[in-house]
C-alpha cells in the first residue's frame, strides 16, 4: 500500500516509492529504492521534501505510537493533566547484519509449467534481478558500484549461458512493467556472453562483455523514475534529459575505478548507430567501438521483444529477421554472429511447417540454425488445435521443414509462452 508520510518519519527498512515536490530539485533522488543505510536516512530528512511516498507491501510501515494504559489517564493531578507525555520510543532499526528482503515481482505464470531447464533459469534470473537491483540501488544513492562484487552475478550469467545457452535469454523476456529495468540487464549480459562466446572471445574477455551489458543502463538510476517509466512520448526535452544516461552511467564507472575500458565504452556508446544517427557522439562506423556495436544490437533485441507500457513485443523470429534487415544501424557482421548466436528462429518464435502444422521454437537443432526443435501444437489443415509435441527439425529421417515464421498478433494463443516453456 502506498502512503504519504513526513521525511522526519522516515525510518530504516521502509520502500521509497517516490518524493513529493519538483524532481528538478533533487532529481538524484526520485528512484524507488529500499531504505538500509543511516547516512541515507541522513540525507534524506535533511532535504526540504514536502512530503514522501512509501511502499508498506514491500518495507516497513510508520510506527504508531500506543496509547497510555486506561489507568494512566484517569487519576491525573491537576499538576500532570496539562503535561506532554514523552513519545513513545521508536523501536530499533533491523540490525545491518540481517538484511531486509525486498519482495521480488510476482514470477510469470507460465512458470508453473516450466521444464527443468527453465526452472533452473527461473531462479537464476530473480536472484539476478535481486542483485541487479541492489546494484541500481546503489547508482541512485552514489554508493560504490564495485567490480569484483558485480564479476559475482556475470559469472553466475556466463555459466548458465554455457550450460544452456538459450534458457535464460529466453525466460528474461518473461518481463514486467515493474522489473523491466533489472530484467534488461540480466538479459542484455547473458546476450552479450553468448555474442562474445560464439565470436572466439577468451573466458576473461566473454565477461568483461557480459558485464558491459549488465551495467549499460546503470546511468538511468540518476534519473527521475517517473521520465525512465513514462509510458507515453516524451517531449523534445524529456528526451534529452533521458539520453544523458549513458554519460551519466559512463561517469559513475569512470569515477568508481576498476572497470575494464571495454565495459565503459559500451556503456557510453550502446545508442549509437552505424549511419551517425545515434548518441551522444553520433558517431559512424568503425569509430564506434565494437563491444558497443555488439552491446546495441543486444540491447535493442531484448528491448523489441519484451513487452513494453507503450508497445507489445515482438515475436523473437520477427525481431531477429527485421534487425538482419535494417540497413545502417548496426554491424552486419556482428548481427551475423548475433543470429548464430541466439538462432535464426530464436527460442519462443511462432513457425508454420511445410506440413501446415503450426509450433513454437523450444530450443536450436544440433549442427543447423534452420532445423530447430519445435513445439508442434496446431493443425492448419484442421484448422484446431493438436495434442502437443516436440518435432526435433534435425533428427535424421525428419522430412519436414519450417516455411515460415507466423504472426502471433494473427493467431492470439494466450498460452504461447507455456508452450515453449515445456517444450
Amino acid at each position: 500500500m502506498l502512503k504519504t508520510i513526513r521525511s522526519d518519519q522516515l525510518r530504516l527498512g521502509m520502500f521509497i516509492h517516490q518524493f513529493s515536490g519538483a524532481w528538478l530539485s533533487h532529481p538524484f533522488w526520485r528512484r524507488q529504492f529500499l531504505l538500509r543505510d543511516a547516512r541515507d536516512l541522513e540525507k534524506l530528512r535533511a532535504l526540504d521534501l514536502a512530503g514522501v511516498v512509501i511502499d508498506t507491501d514491500r518495507g516497513l510501515d510508520v510506527v504508531t505510537a500506543e496509547p497510555p494504559p486506561a489507568e494512566a489517564t484517569q487519576g491525573s493531578t491537576d499538576a500532570t493533566r496539562g503535561a506532554r507525555s514523552a513519545p513513545s520510543p521508536a523501536p530499533a532499526p533491523p540490525p545491518m547484519d540481517e538484511p531486509i528482503v525486498l519482495p521480488l515481482p510476482d514470477a510469470h505464470p507460465a512458470l508453473a509449467l516450466a521444464g527443468p531447464a527453465f526452472q533452473e533459469a527461473a531462479a537464476l534470473s530473480r536472484q539476478a534481478v535481486r542483485q541487479a537491483m541492489d546494484l541500481y540501488g546503489a547508482a541512485r544513492l552514489g554508493h560504490a558500484l564495485d567490480a569484483g562484487q558485480c564479476l559475482g552475478l556475470v559469472e553466475e550469467v556466463v555459466q548458465s549461458v554455457t550450460r544452456r545457452p538459450h534458457a535464460l535469454i529466453s525466460i528474461a523476456r518473461l518481463k514486467s512493467v515493474s522489473d523491466y529495468t533489472y530484467l534488461h540487464a540480466v538479459a542484455v549480459c547473458a546476450l552479450m556472453a553468448g555474442l562474445a562466446r560464439q565470436m572466439g572471445w577468451a573466458e576473461p574477455d566473454i565477461r568483461q562483455a557480459a558485464l558491459a551489458g549488465l551495467l549499460l543502463d546503470v546511468g538511468k538510476a540518476t534519473l527521475p523514475d517517473d521520465l525512465v517509466q513514462r509510458a507515453g512520448t516524451l517531449s523534445d526535452e524529456e528526451r534529452t534529459i533521458m539520453r544523458t544516461h549513458v554519460q551519466r552511467g559512463h561517469d559513475l564507472l569512470r569515477a568508481e575505478g576498476g572497470y575494464d575500458e571495454r565495459v565503459l565504452q559500451a556503456c557510453l556508446h550502446h545508442h549509437e548507430r552505424l549511419n551517425g544517427s545515434g548518441y551522444p557522439g553520433a558517431l559512424q562506423g568503425d569509430a564506434i567501438p565494437e563491444v558497443a556495436r555488439m552491446a546495441a544490437i543486444c540491447d535493442v533485441y531484448d528491448a523489441v521483444t519484451s513487452d513494453r507500457p507503450y508497445r507489445e513485443a515482438w515475436d523473437p523470429g520477427e525481431a531477429m529477421r527485421r534487425m538482419a534487415r535494417s540497413k545502417g544501424l548496426y554491424d552486419p557482421t556482428l548481427m551475423q554472429h548475433f543470429v548464430k548466436a541466439v538462432g535464426i528462429y530464436p527460442v519462443g518464435a511462432l513457425v508454420r511447417l511445410r506440413s501446415e502444422l503450426l509450433g513454437v521454437v523450444v530450443a536450436q537443432g544440433r549442427g543447423s540454425l534452420l532445423a530447430p526443435k519445435v513445439r508442434v501444437f496446431f493443425s492448419l489443415a484442421l484448422h484446431r488445435r493438436i495434442e502437443p509435441y516436440v518435432l526435433d527439425l534435425a533428427k535424421p529421417g525428419c522430412t519436414d521443414r519450417i516455411a515460415d515464421l507466423e504472426s502471433p498478433e494473427g493467431w492470439r494463443f494466450a498460452d504461447l509462452e507455456a508452450q515453449w516453456l515445456t517444450g
